[in-house]
């Protein structure tokens, strides 16, 4: 089983004290992002776990901890990403000054294969324009693209949430952006500068083809890198949960939405910052799940089931509750 930790929040940077407590006690908690009286229990030992992947902006809090996840024999890579944005898009991201110590830390400790950057989601606005974009993606490349072998891009999606956030920052914002018309000569001009950095170029859950300008269909949760970098070798199965553009292996989310504190307004998985700060004080890092609700007698029973090494340690459990999150 390959974990997630996470598309839907920043998990090394808010709530690696949760992860590695999670971590020693082999198992987590997941509320069902469409239904969270569903919450399914995940079975985080490793006989069960091959590989972890991490999400993140700023993982400096979880660097800390990664001996200790080595030492207990957990295997994991990192999509990281950095795209230096103005505040107003990315009110609450670390500086690339900040960050870029810590990719380059990581990348000399696991590997340069083992940590992605991620420039995404591009964005055109009147400030955000293909130029900046170019001067910019160069500026991070010279910082970090001699520690990692990809970077990946994508344009951003038409959520409701996210064009309403960016509609209101009153940025000449405009829906639609796969279709802008300078698009391909401006991604022709991102991969020559990837190039002189000997980057390769991935796009994200991207269904226009642009092999011929050299940036090929990614997957972020990677069965050939998996194979590459830790020789484990995994029968690709399509993550269905995921968009149809994705070309991710299916891999186990243990994060949940509305929890990240970047405060990023070109964000899927916050509906507001307002509301995360809220569920801020929801967490308990000895919590079995990211955020608190009330345990029933019937999930206490499979937890200690679990420690007693009653259950089937590749079972996926999944328990209904009475009470919301």
């Amino acid at each position: 089983m390959i974990i997630s930790a996470s598309r839907r929040t920043d998990i090394p940077a808010y709530f690696s004290e949760w992860f590695v407590n999670r971590i020693k006690e082999k198992f987590c908690l997941v509320p069902n992002p469409f239904n969270t009286n569903q919450v399914s229990f995940v079975d985080l030992s490793p006989e069960t776990v091959d590989v972890i992947v991490f999400w993140t902006r700023n993982p400096k809090p979880l660097i800390k901890h990664l001996d200790f996840l080595e030492r207990n024999q957990y295997k994991y890579y990192f999509q990281f990403t950095v795209n230096n944005y103005p505040k107003i898009y990315e009110k609450f991201n670390p500086t690339l000054e900040n960050v870029s110590q810590s990719f380059i830390n990581i990348s000399n400790k696991i590997g340069k294969g083992k940590i992605i950057w991620r420039y995404d989601p591009i964005i055109f606005t009147d400030d955000l324009t293909p130029v900046f974009h170019l001067k910019n993606f160069e500026y991070i490349a010279e910082n970090i693209g001699e520690y990692t072998k990809r970077v990946v891009i994508s344009i951003v999606d038409d959520y409701v949430k996210t064009n309403r956030r960016l509609n209101k920052l009153e940025t000449n914002y405009q829906n639609d952006q796969i279709n802008k018309p300078f698009l391909e000569e401006f991604l022709f001009k991102l991969v020559n500068i990837a190039k002189r950095y000997d980057l390769e170029v991935q796009s994200c859950a991207e269904s226009i083809d642009l092999e011929q300008i050299g940036i090929i269909h990614g997957k972020c949760i990677d069965d050939h890198l998996i194979k590459r970098e830790f020789g484990i070798d995994l029968t690709f199965k399509k993550d269905k949960s995921q968009r149809i553009a994705c070309g991710c292996t299916i891999s186990k989310d243990i994060g949940i939405n509305d929890t990240c504190l970047m405060g990023c307004e070109y964000c899927y998985a916050t509906n507001t910052h307002n509301i995360s700060v809220k569920n801020k004080v929801k967490h308990n890092s000895q919590f079995p799940a990211i955020l608190t609700f009330d345990i029933s007698e019937k999930t206490n029973e499979i937890i200690e089931k679990f420690k007693n090494k009653e259950l089937n340690p590749n079972a996926q459990l999944s328990m209904d509750f009475n009470n919301s999150i």
